[in-house]
């Protein structure tokens, strides 16, 4: 059932939906960052990126569920047809590699980003406002955005050198 995506290529439906799922958050991080900053609504921005997190927590989580337990791994929904592979040798190995590039920013993220936001719900509480943590809160915010557009990046690779060319 899952096993064909809906972008138009030969990837699984988890996998168009987690880089469809990359694609739409950037503008809705970047919203979230906006109204911080010039409206100062905290209360918005903390809800942003709570419903943000969670609902990428869900998503790559059945995603891994998908890609691991349903498919067996990702070179398997790469080359569906065992027969007739569509990519083997320097292109599968290229591949792999932008996978490992990927890698590093797709795991990094959700630490970084679970750190700010524990820190900032222990510092900030249910009322959010500025306050001694807020330089710290500045930083880890900043990275976790460069870290998760760079996972949107490199995902968005990954998926065009493994199914669109």
């Amino acid at each position: 059932m899952f096993s064909h995506g809906f972008l138009g290529y030969d990837a699984s439906f988890m996998l168009d939906f987690v880089v469809t799922s990359l694609v739409a958050l950037v503008p809705v991080l970047l919203f979230s960052l906006l109204v911080v900053k010039y409206q100062h609504n905290y209360r918005l921005h903390r809800n942003l990126q709570l419903v943000t997190g969670l609902i990428l927590l869900v998503a790559v989580t059945a995603f891994e569920v998908d890609v691991q337990l349903l498919h067996g791994g990702w070179r398997n929904i790469v080359n569906k047809n065992p027969e007739s592979p569509r990519l083997t040798g320097e292109a599968m190995a290229r591949v792999q590699q932008v996978l490992r590039i990927h890698l590093i920013f797709a795991i990094s993220t959700p630490f970084l980003w679970a750190t700010t936001l524990f820190l900032a719900w222990r510092h900030f509480g249910s009322a959010p406002h500025p306050g001694p943590h807020s330089r710290t809160h500045q930083l880890l915010g900043w990275l976790s955005v460069i870290d998760l557009v760079l996972t949107a990046m490199t995902g968005i690779w990954f998926y065009y050198v493994g199914f669109v060319v």
